[in-house]
């Protein structure tokens, strides 16, 4: 069987690595791995990211935080313990509070007083992208995900005030110093710059599922491809009833919830 110039150089370059330090050989770790674990993942593609969240799912576990955890540590999101100086990338609050607009006299009291997550919409029609004068916002034509060049961000905060679901942050203080545990593999920012939640597209290019899907044991965080017809978030969205956040501005959120 033929092998291509990068297979072989891969392989080639792990011999090294592993004659060096006195481990196995690639040549043999290949031959223990058939099916090719050595290889990079291959990237998560969709036409359109959209995630589901279960409230019911969350009722259940209404103190679990495994989710904003593992997002904040894998973002090197800081903690200020400051509202005032507060970044978020997903977070809690009430019900009533993320869907005043949809209030119900007699809607249960443990889904009105009930926790929510909530994150960056990935609008379909994002404002925030429309109002950034040095395009450090845009939303990606493959797959709808509304991201940030933080090198390309002057602070000027009109995606701030352009974003009707409070969804972005602005670093007032150098975030840095207040990081417990720097996560090497991922970017920090500077004081000065706005940030949020991007779906987790580093992880999406590796293969590897939104960190806070992934954390969460309740499962009641679907991520998938709103355009995919056998999708799970299509599946989902088909047999049960669900509501986005504010969907008269004519944004189009992406993320979903079933009450």
């Amino acid at each position: 069987m033929g092998m291509d110039r990068r297979k072989f150089m891969k392989i080639a370059g792990v011999s090294a690595i592993g004659i060096a330090g006195g481990v196995q050989p690639a040549s043999k770790l290949l031959a223990q791995d058939p099916k090719g674990v050595l290889e990079k993942a291959a990237p998560l593609h969709a036409k359109r990211w959209a995630m589901v969240i279960d409230l019911k799912k969350r009722r259940e576990a209404e103190d679990c935080v495994d989710c904003i955890n593992a997002c904040n540590k894998t973002h090197n999101v800081p903690d200020f313990d400051s509202p005032k100086d507060e970044i978020k990338w997903i977070w809690k609050e009430s019900f009533h509070h993320a869907f005043h607009e949809q209030e119900i006299e007699h809607t249960k009291t443990e889904l009105k007083h009930g926790p929510v997550m909530l994150l960056c919409n990935h609008c379909n029609n994002p404002p925030c992208v429309r109002v950034c004068p040095t395009q450090a916002t845009w939303k990606r034509e493959d797959d709808g995900i509304v991201m940030m060049d933080w090198h390309r961000c002057i602070g000027c905060r009109y995606c701030v005030a352009a974003c009707p679901y409070g969804s972005r942050s602005f670093n007032w203080r150098d975030p840095r110093p207040f990081i417990d545990e720097i996560t090497e593999d991922y970017p920090t920012r500077t004081r000065g710059v706005v940030e949020k939640c991007t779906f987790c597209e580093e992880r999406l290019a590796k293969g590897q599922l939104p960190a806070c899907v992934e954390a969460c044991k309740q499962k009641a965080i679907t991520f998938g491809d709103l355009e995919d017809p056998d999708s799970t978030v299509r599946e989902i969205l088909e047999s049960n009833f669900s509501i986005r956040r504010k969907p008269t501005l004519g944004t189009q959120p992406e993320v979903y919830y079933l009450v």
